[in-house]
């Protein structure tokens, strides 16, 4: 199996590896920019590092980052014309990668989301604005990730001038009801083959809105509702991904979902909660292909 990411020390990256060693398969790193792809109608083949030829591996897992987004959906998507196992499918990665669209088929869908607006025109902004509800409201951009790119404007006059200055520098960007009542929390449910595998409840380092263990949050092991699995299991059936990470935020109204994560981090999932993610994600593609594992 060849695991298609950039950097091999992340913690997943090495949890994906030594799960999948420990089940008996011979498990590789490829660093996707160090990929290239030969197309031709009668023999295409994927490169590496100077000429090795990938076409023999039976499966790929891609854990793709969002600065690679185009070239490692090109990759995986040559990997499948081949005929190789993609654990989640170049289509549906960059149906999750595409914020705006993620939250259109999520809509169409009737699943339940956090009232956005999207516009152009900074003619447009205060409309935009009472759209959404008023301030606070969150201010995303859509080429975000992992909290970054996320503002929360406090007042009409901040909301204003963050919107117009991000349309000044010709950014996408979503506005977003800020739902004050989850009071910096959220919910991430990792959800493999149709099932909630493991849930955390993640909460905002102090003075932060934002529950990102990446921008400082911490996690701890929670119990979601039967609303709330359904909900998760939708949202990643919805876009198609084998494995999700999904972030769900409890409102007045019912479960609210945030965002769907097409390479989730395993670190503050598999810490918090003791279960071997890693282990199932490999399952996942020991039953696609009919295989049991050797150890």
């Amino acid at each position: 199996m060849g695991l298609l990411a950039s950097n091999p020390d992340l913690y997943s990256n090495q949890r994906i590896i030594e799960a999948g060693e420990q089940r008996g398969h011979e498990m590789v790193f490829l660093n996707i920019s160090q990929c290239y792809l030969k197309l031709d109608a009668s023999s295409p083949e994927v490169h590496y590092r100077g000429g090795t030829v990938l076409n023999d591996v039976d499966a790929v897992i891609p854990r793709i980052r969002p600065s690679m987004t185009f070239y490692g959906c090109a990759l995986t998507r040559h990997f499948e014309s081949l005929n190789i196992e993609a654990l989640n499918t170049s289509d549906a990665i960059t149906r999750s990668r595409d914020k705006l669209f993620s939250l259109q088929l999520l809509q169409k869908n009737n699943l339940d989301i956090p009232t956005s607006g999207f516009a152009n025109s900074p003619v447009d902004t205060k409309d935009l604005i009472d759209m959404v509800g008023g301030a606070p409201l969150i201010v995303k951009l859509l080429e975000g990730t992992q909290g970054k790119g996320v503002v929360l404007a406090e007042t009409t006059k901040a909301a204003e001038s963050v919107i117009n200055a991000f349309k000044s520098l010709r950014v996408n960007l979503l506005v977003q009801e800020f739902i004050k009542e989850a009071q910096g929390k959220d919910l991430r449910c990792f959800v493999i083959d149709g099932k909630v595998v493991a849930s955390i409840e993640r909460t905002a380092a102090p003075g932060e809105f934002r529950a990102n263990i990446h921008m400082g949050g911490s996690a701890s092991i929670v119990s979601v509702s039967a609303a709330e699995r359904q909900l998760a299991i939708k949202a990643a059936k919805t876009m198609g991904l084998r494995v999700a990470g999904v972030d769900i935020i409890r409102s007045s109204r019912g479960p609210l979902l945030l965002e769907i994560n097409s390479s989730p981090g395993l670190e503050g999932i598999e810490s918090a909660t003791g279960i071997d993610i890693a282990g199932a994600m490999i399952e996942s593609i020991e039953k696609k292909l009919g295989w049991t594992a050797e150890a």
